[in-house]
């Protein structure tokens, strides 16, 4: 499986955490989430999880209002219980 845009995938054979990262960064703000397979049964399992929650995590950022060009800091915790509460 190859790394997508926002999306990669770690695999080191030396590292306990294999899965995927989500990492976004939005006028300012970056946002961060690890899809362990362990966690969701295998990698295709935990890329589609991480791919419904980037979705959705861009629906929030893009509709959201702007703070002198910022993310406002209830956009900020939204976006965070999206992260935590993700499946």
């Amino acid at each position: 499986m190859k790394s997508k845009k926002n999306l990669t995938r770690f695999t080191y054979e030396t590292s306990a955490f294999q899965g995927w990262r989500l990492s976004l960064s939005y006028k300012g703000t970056a946002f961060t989430r690890y899809f362990p397979d362990k966690k969701f049964g295998s990698g295709k399992k935990s890329l589609a999880a991480a791919e419904k929650t980037l979705s959705e995590l861009r629906a929030l950022l893009e509709g959201s209002k702007l703070v002198e060009g910022k993310v406002s800091a209830s956009t900020a915790k939204k976006a965070a219980k999206l992260l935590l509460d993700a499946v």
